[in-house]
C-alpha cells in the first residue's frame, strides 16, 4: 500500500466496495438475463426456430454502441462485451436445442457413419431422438435392410469413394429418402445422386471438422439437387441447432471453394515446405515477430497440425482444382523478372492495381485483423 492510499484508505474502500457492488449488479442482471434466454429456447423449440439471427444480433450491437456513445463509453468495449454475452446466449441455445429434432423418430442412415463427420452427425440425429443406422464398408452385404424405411440417407465418405458409393447406395433407397452428401465437392456428387436416386437430392457442405463442439454459427452450404420441399426439413434441422445455412449451387460452390480451400491450403502448405526446406528455426523467428507474423504462423503451424490425406483429397478433388492451383504457381514466377530487376517501380504499381481491386474489404480486413492481434497480444 502506498503513502497516497494509507492517507485515503477509508475513501478508497468505500469506492472500491460501490465498485463491488455494482459489479454483483450486474452478475445478477446477467442470471436474469440467462432466465430470459432459457424461456427464448422454449419459444424458439416450440415454433422450430433457429438459434441464429444475424439481424437480430446487429441491432442489438448498433443499439448499444449507440447507448455506449451517449454515455460516455468507449463503444468498442461495449461492442465486444456484448458479442461476449451474446455468443455465451447461443452457446446456451445451441445446447438445449441439440436435443430439438424436427423428425423425431425418423430413420437416418449415415453411410461412413464410423468415420469422423458420419459419427458427428450420427450423434446429432441420435441425440435429437431419431433412430440412426450406420454403416461401414462391413455393413454392404446388409444395405438393403440397413436402407428400409429411412427417411435421410447421408453419404460422409472420402471423396475419392463418393461417387461409387453413391451410385452402389442409390438402387436400395426408398424412392421419398432424402439422400445427401457431405464432402467438400458438389458438382459430381449431386449430379451423381440425381442418377442413382429417383427421390429428393440435396448436397451438403459443412464447414467444420468432427471435433467440433457446437453449431453455433458453424456453416453449412447446401446445394439444390431435387425435390427442394422435401429436402427442406434437413435445412431447417441444421438451422435450428444453430448453424448457419448458406445456399448455393453446386457450380458456384465448386468454383468458391476452389479458392477458399484448395488454393488457400496449397498456399499454406508451400509456405510451410519452404520453411523447412531453408532450416527456418521457428521458435527463434517467433521471438522477433509482429503480432500479425504470429498469427499467419499460427495459421500454417495449424495445417500441419491435422491429417495429410484430408488436405489431400480437398486439393486433389478435381482437375479443375488442380488447375486453378497450377496458375496461381505460374502467376507468382512473373514476379521474378520484377526482382531480377530490382523493380521497385513495378512492385509498387502492382501493389496499387491490386489494392484498388480489393477496394473497400481493405477497410474491413484491417479492422478484423487489428481485433485478432489485440486478442492475440493478450493471450501472449
Amino acid at each position: 500500500m502506498d503513502k497516497t492510499e494509507r492517507i485515503n484508505g477509508t475513501g478508497l474502500e468505500r469506492l472500491r466496495d460501490k465498485i463491488d457492488e455494482i459489479d454483483q449488479r450486474l452478475v445478477d442482471l446477467l442470471a436474469a438475463r440467462k432466465e430470459i434466454v432459457n424461456r427464448v429456447v422454449a419459444e424458439k423449440k416450440a415454433a422450430n426456430l433457429p438459434v441464429y439471427h444475424p439481424a437480430r444480433e446487429e441491432d442489438i450491437i448498433s443499439a448499444r454502441r449507440d447507448q455506449a456513445r451517449q454515455a460516455g463509453i468507449d463503444p468498442d468495449h461495449i461492442e465486444e462485451l456484448f458479442r461476449l454475452i451474446m455468443r455465451q446466449s447461443r452457446l446456451v441455445q445451441t445446447g438445449h436445442m441439440a436435443s430439438l429434432g424436427l423428425k423425431p423418430g425418423e430413420k437416418i442412415l449415415i453411410v461412413g457413419g464410423f468415420g469422423g463427420m458420419g459419427g458427428y452427425f450420427a450423434k446429432a440425429f441420435t441425440d435429437a431422438g431419431c433412430t440412426v443406422r450406420l454403416m461401414g464398408r462391413k455393413q454392404w452385404p446388409d444395405v438393403e435392410t440397413l436402407c428400409e424405411g429411412v427417411g435421410l440417407a447421408i453419404v460422409s465418405v472420402p471423396i475419392e469413394s463418393t461417387l461409387d458409393t453413391i451410385y452402389r447406395l442409390g438402387p436400395y433407397l426408398p424412392e421419398n429418402a432424402v439422400l445427401a452428401d457431405v464432402t467438400s465437392i458438389k458438382q459430381a456428387p449431386v449430379a451423381a445422386m440425381l442418377k442413382a436416386h429417383k427421390g429428393p437430392v440435396i448436397g451438403l457442405h459443412p464447414l467444420f471438422g468432427p471435433t467440433t463442439s457446437s453449431l453455433d454459427k458453424q456453416i453449412i452450404v447446401t446445394t439444390p439437387g431435387r425435390d427442394q420441399k422435401a429436402c427442406q426439413w434437413v435445412i431447417d434441422q441444421f438451422a435450428a441447432w444453430g448453424a448457419v445455412i448458406v445456399m448455393s449451387d453446386p457450380k458456384e460452390h465448386d468454383d468458391i471453394m476452389g479458392i477458399v480451400q484448395a488454393l488457400r491450403h496449397f498456399a499454406t502448405f508451400a509456405f510451410g515446405g519452404f520453411l523447412m526446406e531453408k532450416k527456418v528455426r521457428l521458435s527463434r523467428t517467433l521471438e522477433f515477430s509482429s503480432p500479425i507474423y504470429r498469427l499467419e504462423l499460427a495459421m500454417v503451424g495449424r495445417l500441419f497440425a491435422q491429417s495429410a490425406s484430408l488436405y489431400a483429397e480437398i486439393i486433389f478433388a478435381s482437375e479443375k482444382r488442380r488447375n486453378l492451383i497450377k496458375d496461381y504457381i505460374a502467376s507468382i514466377g512473373k514476379y521474378i523478372d520484377m526482382l531480377d530487376s530490382d523493380d521497385k517501380d513495378g512492385f509498387m504499381e502492382e501493389f496499387t492495381r491490386t489494392a484498388d481491386w480489393f477496394g473497400s474489404f481493405s477497410e474491413q480486413a484491417m479492422r478484423e485483423s487489428s481485433f485478432l492481434i489485440d486478442k492475440l497480444i493478450e493471450r501472449f
